[in-house]
């Protein structure tokens, strides 16, 4: 009786997690996703090496995360505003004078991206960050916008606007300090590792007089 009927696929629901079991699980996807995503990145990156340390099925990954742009996006949140305080207000609004705030800032992301796993992959790898930015939240696009790069610009513009800074795009400018920070992934192209720290030294200064004028020096 009833062969020949259409069978019904019984859908799996993932199961319910007390409190503890999601702050567990949710501690331990945001590590895993921190390994993983710095080293083989976003793309290579799958849910069963996400959800492997938790010991629980890989459809769950969606309970705790809508996709793996989702978990990326919430590592990068933890960090902005750690990130923006050193080279954004202790470094590029704290300088002297233009000029030394971009000194500033410069040497305060180079030593970033040398130190931060997340940031530096960001930086050397775009596509990742486009790939994060095609799913953003609309309801977290806001906490996003408060980052180092938005605080960048602002200040490109203002100080172009009082004069401070040669009469270009400020795209141009903002690529060309983006391309000292592109340094240390060459870094093993630069000769002696012993001389680095003086060529970066001296790379910053010049970019930094170069992009500014004497109005944005004190005298």
């Amino acid at each position: 009786m009833g062969e020949g009927l259409p069978q019904v696929e019984e859908k799996v629901m993932p199961p319910a997690f007390s409190a503890e079991e999601k702050a567990r699980i949710t501690t331990l996807l945001l590590d895993t996703g921190h390994r993983l995503f710095t080293t083989a990145g976003l793309r290579k990156t799958t849910l069963d090496e996400l959800m492997a340390p938790t010991g629980v099925a890989k459809s769950s990954f969606y309970v705790f995360f809508d996709s793996k742009e989702a978990l990326y996006l919430e590592l990068m949140l933890r960090q902005t505003a750690g990130v923006k305080q050193r080279v954004v207000d202790d470094a590029l609004l704290a300088g002297t004078d233009t000029r030394d705030g971009l000194r500033r800032f410069l040497r305060a992301t180079l030593h970033e991206l040398t130190t931060n796993p997340l940031w530096s992959r960001l930086t050397s790898h775009p596509d990742e960050m486009r790939a994060v930015a095609g799913k953003l939240d609309p309801a977290r696009v806001t906490a996003l916008a408060d980052n180092p790069v938005s605080a960048l610009s602002e200040f490109v513009a203002d100080r172009q606007r009082a004069g401070e800074l040669v009469d270009v795009e400020p795209a141009v400018v903002i690529g060309v300090l983006q391309t000292v920070l592109l340094v240390p992934m060459f870094a093993d192209r630069l000769g002696d590792p012993a001389i680095h720290p003086r060529i970066i030294d001296l790379l910053v200064d010049i970019v930094a007089a170069g992009l500014t004028t004497p109005r944005g020096t004190t005298t």
